[in-house]
């Protein structure tokens, strides 16, 4: 099948304002919840995120279409809660969540991908490769 130059065109269009939109919104910083990192190696692409005060497994990270997924959900439970004599004037320890999406500059091999958190921080490193379907990420 003959390749039409008026949709190539198009779809190089589309990209280029896709990566412009990328850079516009994270130029906003803390807005988006989630300050992160995107540095690519010859073999990898790796994206840090500062998730401070969550646990490990309050993280989730998947990947899919080119874009990975950052979200977390933390919940502050004490037992005053369920104190019926105490009113509160502010509440706002008790949950937490927050999605970051992240387009990838290019496919990844998402059966190859792993991600650390240490010290508040996660790091999911993703080997590069053609294209593929979604997949979560367990973070160790």
């Amino acid at each position: 099948m003959a390749r039409d130059p008026f949709f190539d065109d198009l779809q190089r269009t589309l990209d280029r304002l896709g990566s412009q939109f990328d850079r516009d919104l994270s130029s906003l910083g803390e807005l988006g919840g989630v300050s992160v990192d995107v540095s690519e190696t010859d073999d990898a692409y790796e994206v840090t995120a500062d998730l401070p005060g969550f646990d490990k497994d309050d993280i989730g990270v998947s990947v899919d279409d080119g874009v990975l997924r950052l979200s977390a959900t933390h919940s502050e439970e004490t037992e005053r809660d369920e104190d019926e004599d105490v009113t509160y004037h502010r509440k706002e320890r008790s949950r937490r969540s927050l999605v970051r999406d992240v387009r990838l500059p290019g496919p990844v091999d998402e059966t190859e991908a792993n991600a650390t958190y240490q010290n508040g921080v996660l790091t999911v490193t993703l080997p590069k490769a053609g294209t593929g379907s979604g997949h979560s990420i367990d973070v160790e």
